[in-house]
């Protein structure tokens, strides 16, 4: 999956920096609003891939003693980081060449490059969106895109399916903004077409944040994996029942879990250590995505006490 993820990125940074580098010539020699806007946001998007393969990396360090749940977290902070750019530098930016193009139009010069440009650019664009697109299909399943956007704890992939979509859109805008603006002479529509891809990029990175900050901060795992756990572990000899699960989710393949467990009524200190002992060997042989495992002996009474309290607002009921 790692690997999956790193060609996927290294395949848009690819095609985004040579973009970049063709979108600036062609507005150099026509000097379009909408093809500068462009060219920054091929930029961004090239500096956005390079933070995520910096984030991917980050994320599989081992555990140490100043982390010692890892460093999963990682990707998650540089995913946030990119939706923030992406706002920053490539929204901003749209939207401070189209305004200023609005109200200092320039003369119109031969549109071709642009012309050329933008359908290389769509080329290349649409290469790395498909591929972007298949590994997402492989991995949402039955869930709709959206749900599974919404569902997913690697924004990788999702990253640049979003960066993707919106190159695309801003190259559709931008070829229309060229073409109107010499079609019906008035240089102004290109300025207009400009802030017409800020605005695309703005809901992009709203989309990026919103997600990025919720796995930041600690989502739960998925359920299929709670089900998982709780199974498991109830299978143990010596566990009468699993009362209830929390998990966090750490990086896309790091979780942190805390069971609350009922034991049998008979078992020492010692037999209920060793209990655990084969609840984390049960989820080790599963291979479950687990980092740490806690468990807390305590009846299905006081596990449904702690999360009433915990509903109605009491943080220290834990």
């Amino acid at each position: 999956m790692a690997s999956d993820n790193k060609l996927i990125v290294y395949a848009a940074l690819a095609a985004n920096v040579g973009i970049a580098v063709a979108k600036f010539i062609a507005a150099s020699l026509t000097g379009s609003a909408a093809m500068v806007s462009e060219g920054v946001h091929s930029l961004v998007d090239s500096v956005n891939e390079i933070l995520l393969l910096y984030g991917l990396r980050r994320s599989r360090l081992p555990p140490d003693s100043q982390h010692p749940l890892g460093h999963g977290r990682e990707l998650y902070f540089w995913s946030f980081i990119v939706a923030l750019l992406v706002l920053a530098l490539g929204a901003g930016f749209s939207l401070y060449e189209g305004v200023n193009h609005i109200l200092a139009p320039e003369p119109l010069r031969d549109p071709t490059a642009n012309y050329i440009v933008l359908g290389i650019a769509a080329l290349f664009e649409g290469t790395s969106w498909y591929l972007s697109l298949k590994s997402v299909q492989r991995r949402k399943g039955r869930m709709g895109y959206f749900e599974a956007f919404r569902g997913t704890k690697d924004p990788t992939t999702f990253t640049v399916l979003f960066e993707d979509s919106a190159a695309l859109m801003g190259l559709a805008i931008a070829g229309i903004g060229v073409y109107l603006s010499h079609a019906l002479n008035d240089p102004r529509l290109d300025g207009w077409a400009s802030v017409g891809i800020a605005v695309v990029l703005a809901l992009a990175s709203a989309l990026l944040a919103r997600e990025s900050k919720a796995l930041l901060i600690g989502e739960a795992a998925t359920p299929h994996l709670l089900e998982k756990v709780c199974a498991i572990t109830a299978k143990v000899p010596g566990v009468r029942r699993v009362n209830g699960v929390l998990t966090v989710q750490l990086g896309p393949d790091q979780v942190m879990v805390a069971l609350s467990t009922e034991f049998e009524d008979h078992l020492t200190t010692p037999a209920i250590e060793d209990c655990v002992r084969r609840m984390e060997a049960a989820a080790r042989d599963a291979k479950l995505p687990i980092v740490a495992l806690f468990v807390k002996p305590q009846t299905p009474e006081q596990w449904k006490a702690r999360q009433k309290e915990i509903d109605n607002g009491d943080w220290n009921a834990l």
